[in-house]
């Protein structure tokens, strides 16, 4: 089996994690930030997570996004050696390591782009970005594509063979140095399908075992996510059911998402394959300051965990972190001090102990990570599916009403369920 089937991902934005200046000066800082990983594996693995995920942490303009270069870990963060011990503790520690992949577009302090701007059509990189007559809102004295419209995000040209080996190249010094085990590709649904094929072929000659996961937000996943390109994708559309069915009081919304993309019809959009789920990462509003009814945070949890799909959960929001995308980027990405949320009281507090179970939950059973899905009740605020794999078969229930409800299932009988109460069993036992 692939380390990737059983996944369970720790997601970690390094420039907020380690607290960094929101710019980069380019000097190199005397302190080894990034190293602060290493203190904090042990509670990583105490929460039973067996993946990190790392936003991009190589040398960029402010906020990791904008590279300036792929082979230099960011003089914020610390050296390159720094990170070598950082990915050495986390493997001895039998935890994966996925890379943030920021393809698409450089900072305008790339290197090969800097060029550009210095020599204009004479320079020998012009043809690496998309560069015609013109002005550009820098009056670089050339017009240039940016990512949607951000013209600090200097759009690749990957049609550019140079390119896509210089990008082949960065990867195959990543597994050497770092030895990662997967991507995640940012804004993967602007990159050239050609492009994806051929990186997989590149990964997987690498490692057979490389995970490719890509930054998708709608439209057909299937684009994407076939054995020619992405192993999985984010499931942006669940994201949004997620929280929006309890802040409704409407399972419906995400039973009627979960029946279309994971039921047992024919026509079911992506039966037996794995994508990334979440209930909030860096990009989005914090799930704890999304709900509108913070009694509904375990069974939204449990809702994430029993899903189908890859589970993650991003740094932070596994103590009740608060953070709101209308407050701007900066507040979704803060610092993180261990010491804040380990210690005393935080191995009984209510969320990282549901998180516990539910982690090695997802990992250790084979319904839950691999099964198919069946839904067998739903209601306005309650819903119940069933995830079964060979003989092991998991039946979830979730109660998002604030009283109390009897559940009547088959295979388990009637049960009773307090107000916002979730449950899970496996074969006919209960495991909350």
């Amino acid at each position: 089996m692939e380390w990737f089937n059983n996944a369970v991902i720790y997601q970690i934005y390094p420039i907020g994690y380690c607290g960094v200046p929101r710019k980069n000066d380019f000097v190199q800082s005397t302190e080894s930030r990034i190293l602060r990983v290493i203190d904090h594996i042990p509670e990583i693995k105490r929460l039973g997570f067996n993946s990190v995920m790392f936003n991009p942490l190589f040398e960029s303009s402010a906020h990791g996004y904008d590279t300036a270069d792929y082979t230099k870990v960011d003089s914020r963060l610390g050296t390159n050696e720094d990170f070598k011990k950082v990915c050495q503790a986390l493997h001895d520690n039998g935890l994966k390591i996925i890379l943030d992949g920021v393809f698409n577009h450089v900072g305008r302090d790339f290197a090969q782009f800097k060029d550009v701007r210095q020599n204009k059509f004479n320079s020998q990189y012009k043809d690496w970005f998309h560069v015609r007559d013109g002005n550009s809102n820098y009056n670089d004295g050339f017009f240039y594509e940016g990512w949607e419209g951000h013209y600090e995000l200097v759009k690749l040209n990957l049609y550019n063979s140079a390119v896509r080996d210089y990008l082949k190249e960065v990867i195959s010094g990543w597994v050497r140095d770092y030895d990662i085990d997967g991507l995640r590709l940012d804004v993967a649904y602007c990159l050239d399908l050609n492009f994806l094929k051929e990186l997989r072929v590149h990964c997987k000659g690498l490692k057979p075992d490389f995970w490719l996961l890509g930054e998708t937000l709608h439209g057909d996943y299937n684009k994407w996510l076939n054995p020619e390109m992405l192993d999985s994708v984010t499931n942006y559309e669940c994201f949004k059911g997620l929280f929006s069915s309890f802040n409704e009081l409407n399972m419906f919304e995400i039973a009627y998402s979960l029946n279309r993309q994971f039921g047992k019809e024919n026509w079911c959009l992506y039966r037996g394959k794995k994508l990334s789920c979440f209930l909030d990462n860096h990009d989005v509003s914090r799930i704890t300051t999304q709900l509108k009814n913070p009694k509904h945070i375990e069974a939204a949890y449990t809702l994430l965990f029993t899903m189908p799909g890859i589970p993650s959960v991003y740094c932070g929001s596994e103590y009740g972190q608060t953070g709101d995308k209308k407050d701007g980027d900066d507040g979704l990405r803060p610092e993180f001090i261990l010491s804040d949320y380990v210690g005393g009281d935080a191995h009984i507090a209510p969320l990282p102990n549901l998180i516990t179970k539910l982690t090695r939950l997802h990992s250790e059973t084979p319904a839950l990570y691999n099964g198919d899905y069946t839904q067998l009740q739903l209601q306005n605020r309650q819903y119940a599916f069933a995830r079964q794999d060979g003989d092991s078969k998991a039946i979830v229930l979730l109660n998002a009403d604030d009283k109390a409800v009897t559940f009547d299932i088959a295979e388990i009988g009637r049960v009773d369920l307090p107000a916002y109460g979730c449950q899970i069993y496996i074969n006919g036992k209960a495991m909350l």
